[in-house]
């Protein structure tokens, strides 16, 4: 065998090979490698370049370059959907996946697993402070009226067509909430993770441009000048009780919700109880960094073209932008309603934070609110409705679990 052939066959058996290569694939579209890698271009470029949520689209972005470079071996999504890769009574083949499966089919298994997604909520639970929901106990309210978008796009996906277990992971983007999209995804619709966990994650980067022109389209100049009343100091022990009583209302409510608001509340009182710091610093830094790589990487990985590259992947993230709008609309309106009822004390803008981007949403309110009177000052207001809005998705996701798992 000569030179030439060693590099002949060197180069035909390469990943470049079967990127350029002519025809259609079995996935049915020319070259879907090529276009996915593009996305991930793209979606590396808003992370890096624009600071779009870069602590989850940058590994979710990479996950999907590396998982579309072919024949790397990393991920095999066919282990988790196809039957022909599954046990007799549906289960995944978890032994094939360790001996057989790549590093993200291995990593894959905690998002399939349920694992991933509760834990970030820890590490959310141990970065929160719900003591503006506690002072004020009325923006609870915001939080459940921002989860209408939700259950608004379930009937539309319903309608277009999808059935309810796919409704259901579609409406839930409108929470605004990745690890709970991901947590109802995978257990009802996995086939479609790929591209709802992309709209999710890339809805929760955009909310300060989404936001503010719904905002300001609903609410006057007057309704957005109001400067609200300092909140009342709240007390240790109201802040310890909080979540031990929630956890425990709710769950029994809705036991499905247990592993998001369980491990939400659970992470809060590491950080209240006062005698937990090592505890609430490891769960708000490297547990939640450990956990975010991976589940970043292994939800990007997921979008191989055959997977990503449908008509309903357009569908779905046009859907998720409707879900994402009506949330932050009708969270805006109830505040409008909150501004009538009493007599002005109530700035509507920070209704729009009832979605579940903590702190970003409030952060926009607060922004949205200074450009009308510099120095308003709404970021902790808008907390209350935003933390209402992180237990109101885990809530949302429970309701479906319950309903269609």
């Amino acid at each position: 065998m000569n030179i030439f052939q060693v590099i002949s066959d060197i180069v035909s058996n390469s990943g470049f090979a079967r990127l350029f290569q002519i025809g259609i694939g079995p996935e049915g579209i020319v070259n879907g490698e090529i276009i996915m890698i593009a996305v991930s271009c793209v979606l590396i470029y808003l992370a890096i370049g624009k600071g779009f949520e870069p602590l989850l689209l940058l590994p979710i972005a990479f996950g999907m370059l590396l998982a579309n470079l072919p024949i790397s071996g990393l991920m095999h999504t066919e282990y988790f959907l196809d039957p022909a890769y599954l046990t007799a009574d549906g289960n995944l083949d978890i032994p094939m996946i360790l001996t057989k499966g790549g590093l993200f089919d291995i990593l894959y298994l905690g998002v399939k697993c349920g694992i991933y997604p509760p834990l970030i909520f820890l590490g959310v639970g141990a970065m929160t402070d719900f003591g503006p929901l506690i002072a004020n106990p009325k923006s609870i309210l915001l939080g459940a009226a921002a989860q209408i978008g939700i259950f608004f796009t379930f009937v539309v996906a319903l309608f277009l067509g999808f059935d309810a277990l796919e409704a259901a992971s579609i409406g839930i983007i409108g929470g605004a909430d990745g690890p709970t999209a991901i947590l109802v995804t995978k257990t009802l619709a996995p086939h479609l993770l790929a591209a709802i966990a992309v709209a999710a994650y890339s809805y929760m980067a955009l909310v300060p441009i989404i936001q503010p022109p719904i905002m300001r389209a609903l609410t006057t100049k007057k309704e957005r000048s109001v400067v609200m009343d300092q909140l009342r100091p709240v007390s240790k022990k109201e802040k310890i009780l909080f979540p031990i009583v929630v956890a425990a209302i709710v769950i029994l409510i809705l036991p499905d919700s247990a592993p998001l608001i369980g491990m939400l509340m659970l992470g809060n009182l590491f950080r209240e109880c006062g005698v937990t710091d090592r505890l609430s610093k490891t769960a708000q830094n490297e547990l939640c960094n450990i956990v975010t790589i991976a589940l970043g990487l292994t939800v990007g990985a997921t979008a191989s073209a055959s997977n990503f590259l449908r008509l309903e992947t357009i569908s779905i993230i046009i859907l998720g932008l409707i879900a994402f709008s009506i949330a932050s609309a009708t969270g805006v309106l109830l505040g409008k309603l909150m501004y009538v009822l009493t007599g002005g004390k109530v700035n509507p803008l920070i209704g729009s934070a009832g979605v579940s981007a903590v702190p970003m949403a409030a952060r926009v309110s607060n922004t949205v609110g200074q450009k009308e009177v510099p120095g308003n000052f709404l970021l902790m207001h808008a907390m209350g409705p935003n933390v209402a809005g992180v237990i109101g998705s885990a809530v949302a996701a429970g309701v479906f679990l319950t309903l269609f798992k």
